[in-house]
């Protein structure tokens, strides 16, 4: 898992250095998959007010939680990991580490040691069980706490409250088709797979629901998901 401390930037500038093997900021196939979606304005400027007015509420959180983190095991508190955004650029997901230091590097062979764990990594993507986790790390997950830094994300302009999932630069093939979809819009810090079964959900699943997403966004569809992101995190069915 590679770790890097927290950087802030302002939106629309990523400034990151990457490892040779990552993909550029925008991936070739998705220059001409589909046309560009023009979000409205309003849409931008309320998320941006709704998450600085309420950061006197989740900012202290952030900052008792990063210190929780970095006190319950060793590494940094912010696990950083490039995702696809909108238009297929790539940019820096946040979220806070939930997992040992150097996990990913350490997910092949756990795969392969365990075909029961490869057969549900192949379904889901996600292991119910997953040894990798920290002690806090599997309340964080539970929790939904370990995504609260992508509000950070979301005031850079790289998410939004609500979209499709940020997709993993190694996920991508999972998605087919359903990438030109996808990356029409920003990605959201919940969405429509996360009130309707979360991680429970075959990985085609979400695709569909991503799509639908995109193919029936408004204000009367983020609202019902923001509305149901608060009975899905206190539930916590699917969350791991």
């Amino acid at each position: 898992m590679s770790q890097a401390p927290l950087i802030l930037r302002p939106a629309g500038v990523t400034g990151l250095t990457a490892p040779p093997e990552t993909p550029p900021e925008t991936s070739p196939e998705t220059s001409a998959a589909s046309p560009r979606f023009e979000e409205p304005r309003t849409r931008r400027v309320a998320e941006v007010v709704a998450v600085l007015l309420s950061t006197p509420l989740w900012l202290p959180l952030l900052g008792l939680l990063m210190l929780t983190v970095r006190l319950d095991s060793p590494g940094p508190a912010v696990y950083r990991q490039r995702r696809y955004g909108k238009d297929g650029r790539v940019f820096t997901l946040l979220k806070l580490r939930s997992m040992r230091e150097g996990a990913d590097a350490g997910l092949p062979d756990l795969l392969a040691a365990c075909p029961a764990a490869a057969a549900e990594w192949g379904r889901h993507a996600k292991l119910r069980r997953d040894p990798r986790l920290t002690r806090l790390g599997w309340w964080l997950r539970r929790s939904s706490l370990d995504e609260l830094p992508q509000l950070l994300n979301v005031l850079r302009g790289e998410m939004s409250l609500v979209g499709p999932r940020p997709v993993p630069i190694e996920e991508r093939a999972r998605y087919g088709d359903g990438f030109a979809h996808y990356r029409r819009v920003r990605p959201g810090l919940t969405g429509l797979w996360q009130v309707c079964g979360r991680n429970e959900l075959p990985y085609r699943r979400r695709i569909s629901l991503d799509r639908r997403y995109v193919q029936r966004r408004g204000w009367g569809m983020d609202l019902w998901v923001l509305g149901r992101t608060l009975a899905a995190v206190c539930g916590g069915r699917g969350a791991y």
